[in-house]
């Protein structure tokens, strides 16, 4: 699990000890990432070659009854909006500044400061770019959109807001990682 960090790393590492304790079922990823963040000066920083973190948005409408997910354009899985922190601690402002640059979407609050999910996953290589595999350590956020209207990304081929009957019936389009939070959202976790 790693010891608490003093630096920029020490309000991630206190929001994912609270995660972990609230949600024992992913006690293990909590661990593995809790030791990233506190063994890793640079865990926000994408030249890391090992991994960095990311910061991703359960993004839902304003009624409540539908999530966002993108069409991921380079891994052609739908998934939630996110991204690269680029040096940024505060995961909760990546995670918003990148659903409301993937969506196109002004004015996402958040519902709650607290972390909704984590994950980590093993990005791919794309030696064309340079890019050894490497895995992205995940804070996943719930957030609320002001409006049901978006705009398309370069970095999605699509959009589309799923109903919790879409997330029960589409499940082969999802990782599970998608399809955990859709449960915890819809309460069925």
């Amino acid at each position: 699990m790693g010891t608490r960090p003093n630096d920029s790393r020490a309000s991630l590492y206190e929001a994912l000890q609270k995660f972990a304790e609230k949600h024992p079922e992913q006690r293990k990823t909590a661990d593995r990432m809790l030791s990233f963040v506190s063994s890793t000066p640079d865990c926000f920083e994408r030249a890391h070659a090992e991994g960095h973190m990311t910061g991703s948005a359960w993004l839902i409408n304003p009624a409540g009854d539908k999530a966002l997910l993108t069409l991921h354009h380079k891994l052609q899985r739908w998934m939630q909006t996110g991204g690269h922190a680029d040096g940024d601690p505060d995961t909760l402002r990546v995670a918003l500044r990148e659903a409301e640059e993937e969506s196109g979407i002004s004015g996402i609050l958040p519902e709650s400061t607290e972390i909704f999910d984590i994950d980590i996953h093993l990005i791919p290589a794309r030696p064309a770019k340079g890019e050894p595999v490497h895995y992205h350590y995940d804070v996943r956020y719930l957030l609320r959109a002001p409006h049901e209207d978006f705009a398309i990304s370069e970095e999605s081929d699509a959009l589309a807001w799923w109903t919790e009957q879409d997330f029960a019936t589409r499940t082969d389009e999802l990782d599970e990682a998608v399809r955990r939070m859709a449960r915890r959202y819809f309460g069925k976790a």
